[in-house]
């Protein structure tokens, strides 16, 4: 009775991926939902105005261009003028910049510290682990805008005090959940056969726990990124943020805020700004996979 052959999968080029082939290749394209595209493009238009809003702006940021003030809506004023007759559209790319840097370098901040704060916890040792936990409960034990209001009331504003007043308040949380992740990678099989191997301590953080909690953390960034725009957007508004001659979203918030008795529009834009930004991040971070994990993140450092 003859053998039957079955045929053997050709290698050439004119050869069809097997399934799992096709399924991993499906599974490095990453997928957003519609909230995320929708979120994606919130952000992008946030830092495109952020990037180039300098170069964009129709006029120099502090020109007063007419001297109709709260003037509506036109084409010469596309967002109207403020209350000094400036081009609102101008002061609002350019108060974008200021925030999104404010913003991002704070939260950068917090990351960093409390990634590698996290990291030492889960290698020093417990007597290390305990000091440093319970200093950082100290700190964020707080609230986080009366901590704000203390140090900016104690040594003034400027820039640079924002930014670490901002990066010190959110450096509690950003610890825990990198702590939390960095003693359960500690724990698996591969770290302590590095342990064993004789590896030391900087070796076993950033070469075996480092990478395989980034994508958490990144997420987590994008939390800080906008629990610190809403600070600095409140200590702008009370008048104990950025100062002039330099304006971000929540001082143009303050500023303006006269014009709300003559119903005047322009006093929304900047608010409107803000949501732009923050809510799109929001959205982003909830579209990306693992959704599930990040809203636990955001559920975790909400509690704090």
């Amino acid at each position: 009775m003859p053998a039957s052959h079955s045929p053997a999968p050709s290698g050439g080029g004119g050869s069809v991926p097997p399934p799992l082939a096709k399924r991993a290749a499906r599974r490095r394209v990453p997928s957003l939902s519609l909230s995320g595209w929708i979120g994606a493009a919130m952000v992008a238009l946030a830092l495109l105005v952020a990037i180039l809003g300098p170069w964009l702006a129709p006029n120099p940021v502090g020109a007063i261009v007419t001297q109709d003030v709260f003037a509506p809506f036109s084409a010469h004023l596309p967002l109207g003028s403020d209350y000094l007759g400036r081009d609102m559209l101008s002061r609002i790319m350019y108060g974008t910049r200021l925030t999104v840097l404010l913003a991002l370098a704070a939260a950068l901040f917090a990351a960093v510290c409390g990634t590698g704060l996290g990291l030492l916890a889960a290698v020093a040792g417990r007597a290390v682990d305990e000091t440093m936990s319970r200093v950082l409960d100290a700190v964020s034990s707080i609230p986080t805008k009366m901590f704000a209001l203390m140090i900016v009331a104690a040594f003034g504003s400027s820039l640079t005090l924002l930014v670490l007043t901002a990066g010190i308040s959110y450096t509690p949380g950003a610890y825990r959940i990198a702590r939390s992740l960095a003693v359960n990678i500690s724990a698996l099989e591969y770290v302590q056969v590095a342990k064993v191997r004789g590896e030391n301590a900087i070796y076993i953080c950033c070469v075996e726990i480092l990478p395989n909690m980034i994508h958490p953390m990144l997420a987590d960034l994008g939390l800080r990124f906008v629990f610190v725009v809403l600070l600095l957007s409140s200590l702008s508004f009370l008048g104990l943020g950025v100062q002039p001659p330099y304006a971000d979203l929540g001082s143009l918030v303050r500023e303006n805020i006269a014009g709300l008795g003559d119903g005047a529009p322009v006093v929304l834009m900047p608010a409107i700004a803000i949501a732009i930004l923050t809510v799109g991040v929001n959205l982003l971070i909830d579209g990306l996979p693992g959704r599930g994990k990040r809203l636990r993140l955001r559920r975790a450092a909400e509690a704090r």
